[in-house]
């Protein structure tokens, strides 16, 4: 391990959080956008409480570690970052609605690639590319225009640590508390016995971001060659991976490429081994436009918020960062009037729809 550059190690924790990732996904049938749709047109909320509990086994873990001295999360992009607020809310909007026009994140991308859907290689080239042209590129011009970053005394900050400098109490214990809680509703609400399967790949995926926190904080960690303290997340890294693979000899291996790699790989492996393995394309011309169009939101959409369903929705949320429910809120959101517009045909409608459900209800 010596031998290898930080990023190079990294990159090797990523694979293994990845392949853990691209797993769990298929053999538990987690889906992001599949969990709203659920909730918004089948009040079915089980993937939901799958997102729960996935996030509480993940914020557990990540204040364990922490509590432990083998990582400080304040310094952990979420906590330090100077990207404002407004920009995660709008940018988690625009996410949410390239999400449902392609009918996943970024993330399940990732895994439909892995089960033969060729339609998703074109949402993941056309994500990665916005996504890096909103890092760094053309994109980015407009991004630090609307939103330009603010000083540094005005960083992010976790939940945890407001509360516990209001109470003077550990933040530790704050995250310990609300992570129980989460996890403890969502196994209550899953039922162990009737969806096992369920249950153990959200211990799993959580225990992968923790992975990813380790990977990066302990592993690839070194005083002459630092190395960003990170975990999962499926927006800006679809960038460097296409970089990386195009521009090899001078690129520098990082944990999202690893990872990103690793969710293909696992999901491919998964959807043999279950016999769902299937080569999938664009019924036509109007469902490529959807996945570059969505594609193109999400690149956007996920940089400028400083993540996406994975990144925000759960590693944020791992270290309770303030970002992260916004952002949370923001996909939600976006979705619904993704979704909506795709079934009534215009924005105005969903919102028609909204009010007549409303009156119903009273």
């Amino acid at each position: 391990m010596e031998e290898l550059s930080p990023g190079t190690i990294a990159a090797i924790g990523g694979l293994i959080a990845g392949l853990g990732m691209g797993f769990a996904a298929r053999w538990g049938n987690f889906c992001t956008l599949g969990a709203i749709e659920d909730a918004i047109f089948g009040s079915n909320y089980d993937r939901i409480r799958m997102w729960t509990l996935i996030i509480g086994v993940a914020m557990f873990g990540t204040f364990v570690i922490d509590h432990l001295g083998l990582i400080d999360i304040t310094q952990s992009i979420y906590l330090t970052s100077s990207t404002s607020l407004a920009a995660v809310a709008i940018g988690s909007v625009v996410f949410g609605l390239g999400m449902s026009l392609v009918g996943t994140c970024g993330f399940g991308a990732l895994v439909r690639i892995g089960g033969g859907d060729l339609k998703s290689i074109i949402t993941f080239l056309v994500m990665g590319i916005f996504a890096y042209a909103t890092l760094s590129g053309v994109t980015a011009y407009l991004r630090i225009g609307l939103f330009p970053e603010q000083n540094t005394d005005r960083n992010f900050t976790g939940i945890a640590h407001i509360a516990g400098n209001y109470f003077s109490i550990s933040p530790n214990i704050i995250a310990y508390l609300v992570a129980v809680g989460l996890a403890l509703f969502a196994l209550k609400t899953l039922r162990f016995r009737q969806q096992p399967k369920r249950v153990l790949a959200s211990v799993l995926m959580g225990l992968m971001i923790v992975w990813g926190w380790i990977s990066t904080g302990v592993f690839a960690f070194d005083e002459f060659e630092p190395y960003r303290l990170e975990s999962l997340t499926f927006s800006a890294p679809l960038g460097e991976t296409i970089m990386y693979v195009m521009t090899m000899s001078g690129a520098s291996l990082k944990f999202g490429i690893g990872a990103t790699f690793g969710v293909v790989i696992g999901a491919a492996i998964t959807s043999m081994a279950q016999g769902y393995f299937r080569w999938e394309g664009c019924d036509d011309p109007r469902e490529l436009k959807r996945q570059l169009v969505g594609g193109m939101l999400m690149g956007i959409g996920g940089v400028t918020a400083l993540g996406c369903t994975i990144g925000q929705g759960v590693s944020a949320f791992s270290t309770l960062a303030i970002s992260a429910p916004i952002a949370l809120i923001g996909i939600f959101c976006g979705a619904w009037i993704g979704l909506h517009f795709l079934i009534h045909g215009s924005i105005t409608e969903a919102f028609q729809y909204l009010l007549a459900s409303h009156r119903d209800d009273k």
